[in-house]
């Protein structure tokens, strides 16, 4: 059986937005049923994407057949001011009424959001836009930290390449967890970061630190977090006094030197437990050392447990890997 999935694009769409999706399901086809792609544009024709390449032969709505599933491209036009394309928006109401899905990546949430397809449903996409979707959608249930949400028949992306990850779900609704991770190992990516997972790690989020003792320190807590990284223990490493490095964490990263080495060692159980590992595992090698701390880390963090996390966001085929390019999750104990 082949599935049919309009893409919905325009001009300004951004490139990897469609690209990144159209290998997904294209690798697909070469492990189970083909994935026919179709781009459907307000007038058909050609359109000019946000990196100046073109897509030719875009095909209106009227013209685009019977359609699986239908996928709203971003673009950051979309969220610098209110849609006002009126083809764009007939465009996407058209062929939502008639998918079975309906998927969204980074700001083609506004699309749906403007439609009001997602009033009363969780919904996320690009960090730095939610705010502004919030407001303008105040109907929406926004999950501003998410990689992807689904809601019913309705699946949003977070930003760009979190469109991978949400193609990857919708190929393991389609065909199974093995096809999803293949594709993956294929395009040297994460099987899925899980929908509720984090957009940004620590890692990611701490500022840049000005002082070349401090980019040190965080270097070497990063690289293992399980280490002993108390006050002491990183004073004497950095060969400060507890108290200067208090106020060096304060001033640059502005928290202290305990609040941030928590936060990175949550980050660490968070993959530990998707990857597989025990409550009691995940809490020794993350470094936070007890099931109890690991518990009151989640709750203060994320307002979880570690067994719920786990049972909320791992993949529907078993624990997810850590890395798929061994195809093999973490040890566990």
């Amino acid at each position: 059986m082949t599935h049919r999935v309009g893409f919905v694009v325009f001009d300004g769409v951004t490139m990897l937005d469609v690209s990144g999706p159209s290998e997904v399901l294209h690798q697909a086809g070469r492990l189970a049923d083909p994935y026919e792609l179709v781009l459907v544009s307000p007038a058909g024709g050609t359109v000019t994407t946000s990196a100046g390449l073109a897509l030719t032969g875009t095909v209106r709505a009227a013209d685009a057949g019977p359609l699986d599933t239908v996928l709203v491209a971003g673009g950051d036009r979309l969220a610098e001011r209110p849609i006002e394309a009126e083809l764009l928006l007939a465009t996407a109401r058209d062929l939502a009424e008639r998918a079975r899905r309906v998927a969204s990546v980074c700001t083609g949430a506004f699309v749906l959001g403007e439609l009001g397809l997602l009033d009363g449903r969780r919904a996320t996409t690009h960090w730095r836009h939610a705010a502004t979707f919030a407001r303008r959608y105040p109907r929406v249930r926004v999950e501003p930290d998410a990689i992807h949400v689904r809601d019913g028949r309705y699946v949003t992306s977070a930003g760009i390449s979190a469109g991978i990850d949400l193609t990857l779900a919708l190929v393991e609704d389609d065909h199974g967890a093995d096809v999803a991770r293949d594709i993956a190992r294929e395009l040297v990516v994460f099987l899925q970061r899980p929908g509720g997972q984090s957009q940004f790690s620590t890692a990611i989020t701490t500022p840049p630190a000005r002082s070349d003792l401090l980019r040190t320190l965080i270097a070497s807590v990063l690289a293992d977090p399980a280490a002993e990284h108390s006050l002491p223990a990183m004073a004497a490493s950095a060969a400060v006094s507890p108290r200067h490095l208090t106020r060096l964490f304060t001033a640059e990263l502005g928290t202290t030197p305990a609040r941030w080495v928590e936060r990175v060692r949550l980050d660490r159980a968070q993959q530990l437990l998707l990857a597989g590992h025990s409550v009691t595992s995940a809490a020794r090698h993350s470094g936070l050392g007890t099931d109890e701390t690991l518990r009151r880390a989640f709750a203060r963090h994320l307002g979880t447990t570690p067994t719920h996390y786990r049972s909320r966001f791992t993949t529907t085929g078993g624990p997810v890997p850590a890395l798929l390019r061994s195809g093999q999750p973490i040890e566990d104990d």
